[in-house]
């Protein structure tokens, strides 16, 4: 994979009709998969090395991303399903990688602001089912 634009990194929101708009204002996204392990080391295990259950424990995905608020339908959006506790498809789409998509919970939403400068805001997501992957 050659070098990407980090703007072209996108998190998209299910509009609720199906549609997927791309969340406004964001300058900067991050994706993180997590799987927690299983450790089954025992008293017989070859030179004490820790063993790992093949395919167990819990994977997820989290996604953060922080940008200029910009009072944009896809604010309102995220704010209604923060409130609400919702959970809502999501995409996440990866230049020349692939799209991660699928249902997340919006686990943090926070705004700042200097008196000098622009409205910012912060979000953090969590996967809340099954998330696929589908390769460029």
């Amino acid at each position: 994979m050659a070098a990407q634009k980090g703007k072209d990194l996108l998190l998209k929101i299910d509009d609720g009709t199906g549609a997927f708009v791309t969340v406004a204002g964001l300058r900067s996204r991050q994706l993180r998969f997590n799987a927690e392990t299983v450790d089954i080391t025992h008293a017989e295990s070859v030179g004490r090395w820790r063993e790992l259950l093949d395919g167990a424990g819990v994977k997820r995905a989290s996604v953060a991303g922080s940008g200029l608020f910009r009072d944009a339908a896809s604010d309102a959006l995220m704010r209604q399903i923060f409130f609400d506790g919702a959970v809502r498809d999501f995409q996440v789409i990866l230049p020349d990688f692939g799209v991660i998509e699928g249902p997340f919970q919006v686990t943090a939403l926070e705004f700042a602001g200097n008196h000098n400068g622009e409205v910012t805001y912060d979000l953090a997501l969590e996967s809340a089912g099954a998330v696929g992957f589908e390769a460029a």
